[in-house]
């Protein structure tokens, strides 16, 4: 049903990453490639939520989403936690979306890491609490010449790069592990 990602050696190394910034009516991704310790940037855009009807957004994000990671083919996806507010009933349709973000990769069988917002914020600004403009400007930074379709897509490539550093984190620790061992 799904195609796999294309095997690492054919893409000369690297490794894809998707990002995803969970939303009912805009559900920004972003694509991301690593090779060794160089992030690049490969696409990013916003999934819009139609329609008025909690089923048929949800079946919009579905779909839309599905199309992109069949598109580019990451290797692995990581996706934003939900911050609890106030606003219970809020939070609860926005968990619904974030369904639909962790569902679709792990239908196309990635692995799906996932991210408070402050962690995303400190590890991409270095400041947990940082503004949106803020994230924005530290993406534009990162990934050189990237045209950001929206403010959801540009969340959805901080956290795709926040995802980066801890893989490279994690594959740095299992060399020191295996050196010791």
């Amino acid at each position: 049903m799904w195609p796999k990602a294309q095997p690492r050696s054919r893409r000369g190394g690297s490794l894809r990453v998707i990002g995803i910034d969970p939303g009912l009516r805009s559900m920004g991704w972003g694509v991301i490639s690593i090779t060794g310790s160089r992030i690049s940037h490969v696409a990013n855009g916003q999934c819009l939520g139609a329609g008025e009807v909690m089923a048929d957004r949800l079946l919009a994000l579905h779909v839309g989403l599905s199309a992109i990671i069949a598109e580019h083919m990451p290797d692995a996806a990581a996706v934003e936690q939900v911050f609890v507010n106030s606003n219970g009933a809020g939070t609860l349709k926005l968990g619904q979306a974030r369904g639909i973000a962790l569902l679709v990769p792990a239908q196309a069988g990635l692995t799906v890491g996932e991210y408070a917002p402050n962690t995303i914020k400190k590890c991409v600004v270095g400041v947990g609490h940082a503004a949106k403009e803020q994230v924005q400007h530290m993406v534009r930074l990162q990934l050189p010449g990237v045209d950001l379709t929206g403010p959801d897509a540009a969340d959805a490539l901080a956290i795709a790069i926040c995802h980066a550093h801890h893989l490279g984190s994690a594959a740095a620790m299992a060399r020191a592990v295996k050196v010791r061992a």
